[in-house]
């Protein structure tokens, strides 16, 4: 059965936090955190429409300027999400640039930009017609944990502490739909555009009697067209299953209240990245630094009943060490 999204961390755990995640079938992406991104390839990057910021320490936003790079001159709208204060750094990060030759670009890049606060967002859009200059108030409207949802997915977030509010962040997916090769086979059928089209019908909830118009283009034979009622196909291609919950956890200290905020958050995920940037060893230090330990993040982990767990984000002090976090990590996710 194929995940209908396919996480994966950007750099080694060394180096900047990131978390790509495409979609099957589509040309798009979000992603969580946006440091050092020069590893995504330009046609990785242009597949981004979501971008969720957990804070602007450099390390977590120094890739908006690649990113900018990369999408100035395309019809786009980005969606970017942070913390406190994160409005007023993008407008610093666009302010730093001179545009007086934009308007000659024949194609608009839109930036939607929200703020999170504990009880309520702001949203404001900034685009390349106006050179990023905003010329309305922002809007206002209530937070009350969910930052973005659609039909297939939305995702969720919480304010967590380190020593600045930054933003733990997880995926939800209101339920996988995963397409059976033998089932198009035994209808003729081939993959293609109108998979995803089928998918969002079945999110819907349309009605299982209307018939679903298919059309892809078949090798070396051209266009080919054809119809089926909505139930057939969904009892011979669609696999229907319980959907994916990808969490992202870091640079958090381990107090208490950040613990139970994490473990609620990651609560029964399917996956779970989480920073873990010391041993226990040195926990003094990953206090004072406002980060985690590997065993607190493996206790998070199990806490939470995730299925799997992946630690990045490990402090420099520790190169050629890294299977020592690794397992002090595992051991504590696998035996708590």
């Amino acid at each position: 059965m194929k995940p209908s999204f396919h996480p994966r961390l950007i750099n080694d755990p060394f180096s900047d936090p990131g978390l790509f995640i495409p979609f099957l079938f589509q040309k798009r992406a979000i992603l969580f955190d946006l440091g050092d991104i020069s590893t995504l390839s330009a046609r990785d990057i242009l597949k981004i429409s979501h971008i969720f910021v957990t804070h602007t320490h450099m390390d977590h936003f120094i890739g908006f300027d690649l990113l900018l790079r990369h999408l100035l001159g395309h019809d786009k709208k980005i969606h970017l999400y942070g913390p406190p204060g994160f409005m007023k750094n993008i407008e610093a990060k666009l302010n730093g640039y001179t545009w007086n030759l934009i308007e000659n670009y024949e194609n608009t890049l839109s930036l939607i930009v929200t703020e999170v606060h504990k009880e309520y967002a702001f949203t404001q859009t900034y685009n390349s017609r106006d050179k990023f200059k905003a010329h309305i108030p922002p809007e206002r409207f209530p937070f009350n944990g969910e930052l973005h949802s659609e039909q297939s997915f939305s995702v969720n977030a919480v304010l967590l502490d380190h020593k600045i509010d930054i933003i733990g962040l997880s995926l939800n997916e209101n339920f996988s739909i995963n397409i059976i090769k033998e089932g198009l086979k035994e209808l003729g059928l081939s993959v293609g555009p109108w998979i995803r089209e089928f998918k969002n019908a079945v999110y819907e909830g349309q009605n299982p009697k209307k018939m679903f118009r298919i059309k892809w283009d078949e090798k070396n034979q051209g266009i080919k067209e054809t119809s089926f009622p909505m139930h057939r196909l969904i009892d011979t291609i669609a696999r229907i299953s319980p959907g994916q919950k990808i969490t992202y956890i870091t640079d958090i200290i381990g107090s208490n209240e950040n613990i139970k905020k994490a473990i609620e958050l990651a609560k029964y995920s399917t996956h779970l990245f989480i920073e873990a940037p010391f041993l226990d060893k040195d926990k003094d230090i990953a206090k004072t630094k406002y980060h985690l330990t590997a065993k607190q993040a493996g206790l998070i982990g199990a806490r939470a009943h995730v299925k799997n767990l992946t630690t990045f984000h490990f402090s420099p002090r520790y190169f050629g060490r890294e299977n020592e976090i690794i397992e002090e990590a595992m051991k504590t996710f696998q035996l708590s």
